[in-house]
């Protein structure tokens, strides 16, 4: 279960977060720049909260009066919107970096060959396509067998057919790994397509809409 309960302060704003989830897919919905990315890099850590606390399955992530917990001990998977990818590494080094002196475990190659992308593991990413990037940096997301996987508008760059096969992937993967799936989207759609419930986000106000009834 994750329970998020802080506040952090934007340039026109601040962003009141309540939320909980447990082993479901939530959309995050909402206008541009109404704290949507922030929430995210907040429960990443690369951001902290003012005031408030954030814990995953017990572990706390963040407390008030208290040390954040390192990135690297959160065990959350983030998918940037940009994706992300090491220019100078091959497709392999990228979905192995945080693994670090690791031989390639076995739940990585089969994660590869799901994806459709094992026959890519040594080309750079200039050598391959939008959606084999989409995929290699979810397959990076997923080595680390995270506990909570984060996603910033993963398929908004992707064509039609790419966005709905990498779409099917990430249900598929969520269905078998049953791991918590917080996706931001300006896609109701998507979201409507894709989550378990959706969470709108305006001016670092949250609420929950009715999935079936859901609008921008």
């Amino acid at each position: 279960m994750l329970k998020a309960e802080f506040t952090k302060q934007l340039p026109e704003f601040d962003l009141q977060a309540e939320f909980k989830m447990d082993r479901e897919i939530v959309a995050i919905v909402g206008p541009s720049g109404s704290g949507k990315t922030t929430f995210l890099n907040c429960l990443a850590g690369t951001v902290s909260p003012d005031m408030g606390r954030i814990e995953l399955g017990g572990r706390v992530f963040a407390e008030e009066g208290g040390k954040p917990l390192r990135i690297q001990d959160r065990r959350v998977g983030y998918l940037f919107q940009d994706y992300a990818l090491f220019p100078h590494m091959t497709v392999r080094e990228n979905i192995l970096f945080g693994l670090p002196g690791q031989p390639e475990p076995s739940h990585v190659r089969e994660l590869t060959e799901l994806l459709g992308i094992r026959p890519l593991m040594d080309k750079y990413p200039h050598e391959i396509s939008g959606g084999e990037k989409q995929r290699t940096a979810l397959a990076r997301a997923l080595a680390m067998k995270p506990e909570l996987l984060l996603l910033d508008e993963p398929f908004s760059a992707l064509d039609d057919e790419t966005r709905l096969r990498c779409r099917n992937e990430l249900m598929r993967i969520h269905r078998d790994w049953q791991i918590p799936v917080l996706m931001v989207t300006h896609s109701m759609d998507e979201a409507r397509r894709t989550a378990d419930r959706i969470v709108r986000i305006e001016k670092g106000r949250m609420a929950e809409l009715p999935i079936r009834e859901a609008s921008l």
